[in-house]
């Protein structure tokens, strides 16, 4: 017998169980159990709506980095991602850390949060990406900052179609002694 048939007699059994409780116990006020079962699932899917938005909205997903001295650790996200916030022209930014990606790429959104209007530059690059070859367009950021450390005038590029956020490359991770240990990402000039 499949184990997931298996499990399915286990679930109709409790099921019925607990079902024949609930008739004897309220078989003389079954319109009450109705209500009162109407309510608790309710309740029920009111907690489960609750969480899917919660974790849908990142809340959670990405616990904080730290800065000890001159390292910068970086936790593991429950995704399984490494999230680095940068100081971005005084604008706190949140970016994937990308060891597979050559540059520091800007989603079309974080742009506008830095004052760069995306409908304004020219696409003149290209990027090959998991899902394609993408236009970019070629921006400089005057000042970046991580932890202690401070970096003017670095090259990025804002792509062209919606991302979900900005990725963090190799032209700026490569600036670090990049250590990985257990779930922590540590990052040391």
């Amino acid at each position: 017998m499949d184990e997931s048939y298996g499990r399915a007699l286990y679930l109709v059994l409790i099921l019925i169980s607990v079902s024949g409780w609930v008739f004897v116990e309220y078989r003389s006020r079954l319109g009450q159990a109705a209500r009162s079962l109407l309510a608790w699932g309710l309740i029920l899917l009111g907690i489960l709506a609750g969480y899917g938005i919660y974790r849908d909205n990142g809340f959670g997903l990405r616990p904080a980095m730290t800065v000890m001295g001159d390292q910068v650790e970086i936790p593991r996200a429950e995704d399984g991602h490494y999230y680095v916030t940068l100081r971005v022209n005084g604008q706190n930014l949140m970016f994937l850390a990308d060891t597979g990606a050559t540059t520091i790429v800007l989603s079309p959104d974080d742009a506008r949060r830095l004052g760069i209007d995306p409908a304004s530059l020219s696409y003149l690059g290209s990027a090959n990406t998991a899902n394609g070859v993408v236009r970019t367009a070629r921006v400089t950021l005057p000042l970046l900052e991580l932890g202690p450390y401070r970096d003017q005038d670095v090259t990025a590029y804002v792509n062209e179609a919606a991302m979900e956020g900005s990725l963090l490359g190799m032209a700026y991770l490569g600036l670090y002694d990049i250590k990985i240990t257990q779930d922590r990402m540590i990052l040391q000039r």
